[in-house]
Protein backbone atom coordinates (compact mmCIF):
# COMPACT_ATOMS: atom_id res chain seq x y z
CA UNK A 1 0.00 0.00 0.00
CA UNK A 2 2.66 2.69 0.94
CA UNK A 3 4.69 1.40 -2.25
CA UNK A 4 1.81 2.87 -4.29
CA UNK A 5 1.20 6.48 -2.43
CA UNK A 6 2.65 9.52 -3.93
CA UNK A 7 5.13 11.75 -3.13
CA UNK A 8 2.29 14.02 -1.49
CA UNK A 9 0.74 11.23 0.39
CA UNK A 10 4.16 9.86 1.82
CA UNK A 11 4.77 13.92 2.88
CA UNK A 12 0.78 14.23 4.51
CA UNK A 13 1.47 10.65 6.47
CA UNK A 14 4.93 11.86 8.13
CA UNK A 15 4.80 16.08 8.63
CA UNK A 16 0.54 15.96 8.29
CA UNK A 17 0.05 17.70 11.78
CA UNK A 18 2.40 20.90 10.31
CA UNK A 19 -1.03 21.23 8.35
CA UNK A 20 -2.88 24.67 8.91
CA UNK A 21 -6.26 24.96 7.94
CA UNK A 22 -7.20 28.21 6.31
CA UNK A 23 -4.20 29.58 6.06
CA UNK A 24 -5.00 31.90 3.69
CA UNK A 25 -7.93 33.44 5.68
CA UNK A 26 -5.74 34.01 8.98
CA UNK A 27 -3.16 35.37 6.62
CA UNK A 28 -5.46 38.00 4.81
CA UNK A 29 -6.85 38.44 8.71
CA UNK A 30 -3.50 39.08 10.07
CA UNK A 31 -2.14 41.59 7.51
CA UNK A 32 -5.10 43.56 8.04
CA UNK A 33 -4.87 43.88 11.67
CA UNK A 34 -0.66 44.88 10.87
CA UNK A 35 -2.15 47.50 8.48
CA UNK A 36 -4.68 49.00 11.62
CA UNK A 37 -2.06 49.15 13.80
CA UNK A 38 0.40 51.00 11.44
CA UNK A 39 -2.56 53.61 11.40
CA UNK A 40 -1.99 54.19 14.53
CA UNK A 41 1.68 53.94 14.74
CA UNK A 42 3.23 54.53 10.86
CA UNK A 43 6.80 53.95 12.65
CA UNK A 44 6.85 50.78 13.40
CA UNK A 45 6.67 49.78 9.88
CA UNK A 46 10.29 49.96 10.27
CA UNK A 47 10.60 47.32 12.68
CA UNK A 48 8.99 45.09 10.41
CA UNK A 49 10.34 45.59 6.92
CA UNK A 50 12.72 42.71 5.96
CA UNK A 51 16.30 43.74 6.30
CA UNK A 52 19.05 41.32 5.52
CA UNK A 53 22.06 43.23 7.61
CA UNK A 54 19.66 43.63 10.97
CA UNK A 55 18.45 40.06 10.56
CA UNK A 56 22.07 38.76 10.38
CA UNK A 57 22.74 40.98 13.51
CA UNK A 58 19.37 39.12 15.16
CA UNK A 59 16.43 41.18 14.62
CA UNK A 60 15.22 37.22 13.05
CA UNK A 61 11.66 38.46 13.47
CA UNK A 62 11.69 40.54 10.13
CA UNK A 63 12.18 37.20 8.60
CA UNK A 64 8.27 36.33 8.99
CA UNK A 65 6.90 40.59 9.71
CA UNK A 66 8.33 41.58 6.26
CA UNK A 67 5.35 39.49 4.63
CA UNK A 68 2.94 41.73 6.77
CA UNK A 69 5.18 45.48 6.73
CA UNK A 70 4.15 45.97 3.17
CA UNK A 71 0.37 46.77 4.22
CA UNK A 72 1.85 50.13 5.66
CA UNK A 73 2.83 51.36 1.80
CA UNK A 74 -1.06 51.70 1.31
CA UNK A 75 -1.25 53.87 4.11
CA UNK A 76 -0.87 57.09 1.45
CA UNK A 77 -4.78 56.86 0.87
CA UNK A 78 -5.90 55.25 4.52
CA UNK A 79 -9.98 54.95 3.47
CA UNK A 80 -8.90 53.31 0.09
CA UNK A 81 -5.95 51.02 1.38
CA UNK A 82 -8.78 49.90 3.97
CA UNK A 83 -11.32 49.22 1.40
CA UNK A 84 -8.87 47.37 -0.66
CA UNK A 85 -7.49 45.00 1.96
CA UNK A 86 -10.94 44.18 2.89
CA UNK A 87 -12.15 42.73 -0.75
CA UNK A 88 -8.75 41.79 -0.55
CA UNK A 89 -9.46 39.58 2.51
CA UNK A 90 -13.07 38.90 1.24
CA UNK A 91 -11.47 37.24 -1.10
CA UNK A 92 -8.56 34.77 -0.08
CA UNK A 93 -11.03 33.55 1.80
CA UNK A 94 -13.13 32.27 -1.31
CA UNK A 95 -10.02 31.68 -2.83
CA UNK A 96 -8.66 29.59 0.52
CA UNK A 97 -11.89 27.45 0.48
CA UNK A 98 -11.68 26.61 -2.69
CA UNK A 99 -8.17 25.34 -2.65
CA UNK A 100 -8.57 23.31 -0.06
CA UNK A 101 -11.39 21.51 -1.55
CA UNK A 102 -9.42 20.89 -4.66
CA UNK A 103 -5.90 19.55 -2.79
CA UNK A 104 -6.64 19.22 0.78
CA UNK A 105 -5.50 20.85 3.65
CA UNK A 106 -2.00 19.83 3.92
CA UNK A 107 -1.22 20.17 0.21
CA UNK A 108 -2.64 23.58 0.26
CA UNK A 109 -0.53 24.45 3.58
CA UNK A 110 2.77 23.38 2.01
CA UNK A 111 1.62 25.45 -1.06
CA UNK A 112 1.92 28.93 0.90
CA UNK A 113 4.76 27.39 3.19
CA UNK A 114 6.73 27.30 -0.11
CA UNK A 115 5.38 30.41 -1.26
CA UNK A 116 7.17 31.75 1.77
CA UNK A 117 10.10 30.23 1.66
CA UNK A 118 10.57 31.39 -1.85
CA UNK A 119 10.22 34.86 -0.59
CA UNK A 120 12.86 34.29 2.12
CA UNK A 121 15.14 33.40 0.03
CA UNK A 122 14.51 35.52 -3.09
CA UNK A 123 14.89 39.20 -0.47
CA UNK A 124 18.00 37.68 0.96
CA UNK A 125 19.29 37.13 -3.02
CA UNK A 126 18.00 40.38 -3.72
CA UNK A 127 20.33 43.22 -3.34
CA UNK A 128 17.45 44.85 -1.86
CA UNK A 129 14.68 44.09 -0.15
CA UNK A 130 11.40 43.92 -2.58
CA UNK A 131 8.42 46.11 -1.45
CA UNK A 132 4.96 44.03 -1.41
CA UNK A 133 5.99 40.74 -1.09
CA UNK A 134 4.07 39.58 1.06
CA UNK A 135 1.03 40.77 -1.38
CA UNK A 136 2.82 37.38 -3.42
CA UNK A 137 1.20 35.11 -1.68
CA UNK A 138 -1.74 36.44 -2.59
CA UNK A 139 -0.96 36.49 -6.29
CA UNK A 140 0.16 32.68 -6.34
CA UNK A 141 -2.90 31.90 -4.32
CA UNK A 142 -4.89 33.35 -6.85
CA UNK A 143 -2.95 32.24 -10.27
CA UNK A 144 -3.43 28.59 -8.51
CA UNK A 145 -7.11 29.39 -8.22
CA UNK A 146 -8.18 31.28 -11.63
CA UNK A 147 -6.07 27.99 -13.26
CA UNK A 148 -8.28 25.52 -11.37
CA UNK A 149 -11.69 27.15 -11.83
CA UNK A 150 -11.11 29.76 -14.77
CA UNK A 151 -14.64 29.66 -15.39
CA UNK A 152 -15.84 31.02 -11.84
CA UNK A 153 -17.82 34.54 -12.47
CA UNK A 154 -16.72 37.03 -9.83
CA UNK A 155 -18.40 40.59 -9.83
CA UNK A 156 -16.07 43.49 -9.89
CA UNK A 157 -17.23 46.51 -8.00
CA UNK A 158 -20.01 44.15 -7.18
CA UNK A 159 -21.55 44.60 -10.29
CA UNK A 160 -19.98 43.94 -13.87
CA UNK A 161 -19.61 40.02 -14.36
CA UNK A 162 -16.20 38.84 -15.24
CA UNK A 163 -14.70 35.34 -15.79
CA UNK A 164 -11.71 34.73 -13.46
CA UNK A 165 -9.72 33.55 -15.96
CA UNK A 166 -9.70 37.21 -17.44
CA UNK A 167 -9.00 38.49 -14.50
CA UNK A 168 -6.25 36.48 -14.03
CA UNK A 169 -4.61 37.32 -17.42
CA UNK A 170 -4.95 41.07 -16.64
CA UNK A 171 -2.60 40.48 -13.83
CA UNK A 172 -0.50 38.05 -15.58
CA UNK A 173 0.13 41.17 -18.52
CA UNK A 174 1.08 43.90 -15.73
CA UNK A 175 3.35 40.90 -14.41
CA UNK A 176 4.96 40.72 -17.68
CA UNK A 177 5.10 44.44 -17.84
CA UNK A 178 7.23 44.80 -14.33
CA UNK A 179 9.65 42.00 -15.65
CA UNK A 180 10.25 44.19 -19.02
CA UNK A 181 10.80 47.22 -16.72
CA UNK A 182 13.23 45.58 -14.65
CA UNK A 183 14.74 42.20 -15.97
CA UNK A 184 16.37 41.34 -12.60
CA UNK A 185 13.11 40.73 -10.72
CA UNK A 186 12.91 37.84 -12.76
CA UNK A 187 15.07 35.42 -10.32
CA UNK A 188 12.80 36.85 -7.23
CA UNK A 189 9.37 36.24 -9.44
CA UNK A 190 10.75 33.12 -10.51
CA UNK A 191 10.92 32.04 -6.38
CA UNK A 192 7.77 33.88 -5.10
CA UNK A 193 5.63 32.14 -7.63
CA UNK A 194 7.51 29.29 -7.88
CA UNK A 195 4.94 26.99 -6.05
CA UNK A 196 2.61 27.93 -8.58
CA UNK A 197 4.48 26.55 -11.11
CA UNK A 198 5.14 23.90 -9.48
CA UNK A 199 1.57 23.08 -7.57
CA UNK A 200 -0.11 23.67 -10.82
CA UNK A 201 1.55 24.63 -14.08
CA UNK A 202 3.64 21.95 -14.47
CA UNK A 203 0.80 19.11 -13.36
CA UNK A 204 -1.14 20.29 -15.91
CA UNK A 205 2.14 20.18 -18.42
CA UNK A 206 2.48 16.64 -17.54
CA UNK A 207 -1.43 15.82 -17.82
CA UNK A 208 -1.47 17.57 -21.38
CA UNK A 209 1.52 15.46 -22.86
CA UNK A 210 0.02 12.39 -21.46
CA UNK A 211 -3.00 12.95 -23.35
CA UNK A 212 -0.90 14.04 -25.88
CA UNK A 213 0.70 10.74 -25.81
CA UNK A 214 -2.84 8.76 -25.63
CA UNK A 215 -3.73 10.38 -28.91
CA UNK A 216 -0.63 9.02 -30.95
CA UNK A 217 -0.93 5.47 -29.16
CA UNK A 218 -4.31 5.71 -30.53
CA UNK A 219 -3.46 6.96 -33.58
CA UNK A 220 -0.50 3.99 -33.63
CA UNK A 221 -3.35 1.46 -32.85
CA UNK A 222 -5.13 2.74 -35.65
CA UNK A 223 -2.22 2.00 -38.23
CA UNK A 224 -0.31 -0.98 -36.61
CA UNK A 225 2.64 -0.14 -34.12
CA UNK A 226 5.34 -0.03 -36.90
CA UNK A 227 3.99 1.73 -40.15
CA UNK A 228 7.24 -0.05 -41.73
CA UNK A 229 6.31 -3.40 -41.27
CA UNK A 230 3.94 -4.85 -43.27
CA UNK A 231 1.03 -7.35 -41.71
CA UNK A 232 0.91 -10.67 -42.66
CA UNK A 233 -2.59 -11.13 -41.12
CA UNK A 234 -5.38 -8.56 -41.04
CA UNK A 235 -8.93 -9.30 -40.12
CA UNK A 236 -11.46 -8.41 -43.10
CA UNK A 237 -14.02 -6.71 -40.78
CA UNK A 238 -12.31 -5.18 -37.52
CA UNK A 239 -9.16 -4.99 -39.71
CA UNK A 240 -7.13 -6.07 -36.68
CA UNK A 241 -4.08 -6.97 -37.73
CA UNK A 242 -0.89 -9.55 -36.41
CA UNK A 243 1.24 -6.56 -35.92
CA UNK A 244 -1.13 -3.99 -34.14
CA UNK A 245 -2.75 -7.23 -32.19
CA UNK A 246 -0.11 -9.93 -32.36
CA UNK A 247 -2.19 -12.28 -29.93
CA UNK A 248 -4.68 -12.73 -32.21
CA UNK A 249 -5.23 -15.65 -34.20
CA UNK A 250 -6.35 -15.39 -38.00
CA UNK A 251 -8.46 -17.70 -39.94
CA UNK A 252 -10.01 -18.10 -43.90
CA UNK A 253 -13.18 -18.07 -43.91
CA UNK A 254 -15.75 -20.30 -46.21
CA UNK A 255 -15.23 -16.81 -48.86
CA UNK A 256 -12.09 -16.80 -49.13
CA UNK A 257 -11.25 -13.63 -47.03
CA UNK A 258 -9.03 -13.46 -43.22
CA UNK A 259 -11.02 -12.93 -40.17
CA UNK A 260 -9.78 -12.69 -36.54
CA UNK A 261 -10.65 -15.46 -33.92
CA UNK A 262 -13.05 -12.63 -32.48
CA UNK A 263 -14.56 -12.27 -34.96
CA UNK A 264 -15.70 -15.51 -36.19
CA UNK A 265 -16.63 -16.06 -32.21
CA UNK A 266 -19.14 -13.10 -32.47
CA UNK A 267 -20.24 -14.71 -35.85
CA UNK A 268 -20.55 -18.45 -34.91
CA UNK A 269 -22.38 -16.89 -31.55
CA UNK A 270 -24.86 -14.90 -33.81
CA UNK A 271 -25.69 -17.50 -36.00
CA UNK A 272 -26.37 -20.34 -33.34
CA UNK A 273 -29.07 -17.62 -31.81
CA UNK A 274 -30.81 -17.07 -35.68
CA UNK A 275 -30.66 -20.88 -35.32
CA UNK A 276 -32.13 -21.12 -31.87
CA UNK A 277 -34.98 -18.10 -32.84
CA UNK A 278 -36.03 -20.21 -36.22
CA UNK A 279 -36.12 -23.43 -34.40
Amino acid sequence: MVAGMSLMDRLERRFGRFSFPGFLRYYALFHLMVYAIQLIRPDIGELLDFDREKILAGEVWRMVTFLFASAGNLMVQPLLGAVLLFFLMRIMMIVSDALEEEWGVFKTSLFHYFAIAGLLAGNFLMPVAIAYSGFIIYGSAFFAFATLFPRVVWHLMLVFPVEVRFIAMFKAFFLVLTILGDPRLVPFLLLGYGNYLLWVVVPMWKSRAGTRGQKVFAKKLKKGFNEDEEPFHKCALCHRNDVMDPEREFRVGSDGREYCDLCLEEDENAGKQQGASGG
